[in-house]
């Protein structure tokens, strides 16, 4: 027979592998493409400049994540799984991105229609090669 001790570092073990287990599964999966200046007006803050952060991480939303506008300023997580061009993604690297605009009412035509998000150009660079025409991406929201 098992002692309490040993049942109960069973028991947390088993716990702790639950947790990293939920905790994986918050992130979402996605498509993502990009596009290039003019990124003014947009529909979060008109042709405001002081949008965009200083990094120049943002996106524009699609109407899956757009939430009727709530989407405005939001802040995700964002990393490459994959590409339709080979070895396209940095492998470990993920930026922190803000949502400045709607991908239906962006002035400059993304390398892709209908992804989850449109990167600014220099997003997208940051994650993967910038001649990828469109991603998969892991996303969650900070």
């Amino acid at each position: 027979m098992s002692s309490p001790l040993s049942l109960l570092l069973q028991w947390l073990s088993f716990f702790l592998i639950l947790c990293q287990i939920f905790y994986a599964s918050q992130a979402d999966l996605g498509t993502a493409s990009q596009y290039s200046p003019p990124y003014t007006p947009s529909a979060c803050f008109g042709s405001d400049s002081t949008q965009f952060p200083s990094s120049n991480f943002f996106a524009a939303a699609s109407e899956g994540i757009w939430d009727d506008g709530a989407a405005y300023g939001r802040q995700y997580l964002i990393s490459c799984i994959s590409s339709v061009l080979p070895k396209a993604c940095i492998p470990g690297e993920t930026i922190q991105i803000k949502i400045v605009d709607r991908a239906q009412n962006l002035t400059s035509t993304p390398t892709r229609q209908g992804t989850t998000m449109v990167l600014s150009t220099a997003a997208l660079a940051a994650i993967a090669d910038s001649n990828a025409p469109s991603l998969n991406i892991d996303f969650r929201q900070v």
